[in-house]
C-alpha cells in the first residue's frame, strides 16, 4: 500500500516522457506561402504533448491525495514528486515553447537559419522549473500556500498554447502565439513567477468553511462561465484569474492579520 502513490508519481513521469516525444516526434512540414517564402509547420500532433501534460496534472493531484488516502506519505514521495515535475511540467513545456518559437522565427524572411541562440530562452522555463521544485522541498512554510507559482499550473498555461493554436476558433489569439516577442515575454513572465515570492493560494479544498474556500470557489466560477466564451483560452482566463485572486486575498490575510 505504501508504494501506491509512488506509483501515481511515476505515472506522472511517464506521461511527461509521452509529452516530450510527442512535442519531438510531431512531422515538421515545409510550406511556402504565396510569395514563396519558406516557412515551417508543425502539424497538430504536438497538441498530443498538451493532452499527456494533463494527465500528468491529474495524476499529479491524486498522489497525494492517495498518500494521505493510505497514510504512506514519506521523503522518498516528496522527492520522487518534484523530479517528476521537472519533466511533465518543465522540460516538456519548455519544448513546446521551443516548437512555437521555431514556427514564429520560421515565417520570417530566412527564419529557417535562424541561430539556435534564439531558441534556447524556451529552456529558462525547465531551468526555473528546477529551481522553484528544489527551493520548494527545503521549506516548510508553503503547507497551505505558495510562495511562486507551482510549476503544474506553469505547465499547464503553456499546455494549453497547441490546443488553442490548432483547435482554438480564435484567430488573432492563435496569431499572437506565432508572435515571437509575445513568446519571449510569457517565457519571462512565467519563469519569473515561479522562482518569485509571490504568496499564492493553494488550489485545494482542505477546509469546510465557507470564507476560507472563497477564492476557490471565485476560480471555479470563472473557469466555469469562460468554458463557452473563450474555449481552450479559459486556461489562460483561469490562470490571470488565479494570480488576481491569489494576490487580493493574500494582501487581504496580511491586512486583516497585522490590524
Amino acid at each position: 500500500m505504501k508504494q501506491i502513490p509512488n506509483i501515481f508519481t511515476l505515472l506522472n513521469l511517464l506521461f511527461g516522457c509521452l509529452a516530450i516525444v510527442s512535442v519531438l516526434q510531431n512531422g515538421i512540414i515545409i510550406l511556402y506561402d504565396n510569395d514563396m517564402n519558406q516557412y515551417v509547420d508543425i502539424p497538430e500532433k504536438i497538441t498530443y504533448a498538451s493532452l499527456f501534460i494533463v494527465f500528468a496534472a491529474v495524476v499529479d493531484f491524486l498522489d497525494g491525495f492517495v498518500a494521505r488516502l493510505f497514510k504512506a506519505t514519506s521523503e522518498l514521495g516528496k522527492q520522487l514528486d518534484s523530479l517528476a515535475d521537472v519533466v511533465s511540467f518543465g522540460v516538456a513545456p519548455a519544448l513546446i515553447m521551443y516548437q512555437f518559437l521555431r514556427m514564429s522565427f520560421s515565417r520570417e524572411e530566412d527564419g529557417m537559419n535562424i541561430s539556435v541562440l534564439f531558441l534556447l530562452p524556451a529552456f529558462l522555463i525547465a531551468l526555473c522549473a528546477a529551481y522553484r521544485l528544489g527551493k520548494f522541498n527545503i521549506d516548510d512554510s508553503q503547507k497551505f500556500g505558495f510562495r511562486g507559482l507551482p510549476t503544474p499550473a506553469a505547465g499547464l498555461l503553456i499546455a494549453s498554447f497547441p490546443l488553442i493554436y490548432w483547435n482554438g476558433s480564435n484567430n488573432y489569439l492563435a496569431l499572437l502565439l506565432l508572435n515571437k516577442w509575445v513568446l519571449y515575454a510569457v517565457i519571462i513572465l512565467v519563469s519569473w513567477l515561479m522562482i518569485s515570492s509571490i504568496p499564492l493560494i493553494a488550489l485545494k479544498f482542505k477546509s469546510k468553511n465557507i470564507k476560507a474556500l472563497l477564492p476557490l470557489i471565485i476560480l471555479v466560477l470563472i473557469t466555469l462561465v469562460s468554458i463557452p466564451i473563450f474555449q481552450w483560452a479559459t486556461v489562460i482566463v483561469t490562470f490571470v484569474a488565479y494570480i488576481l485572486v491569489s494576490l487580493l486575498f493574500k494582501q487581504r490575510d496580511e491586512l486583516q492579520r497585522h490590524s
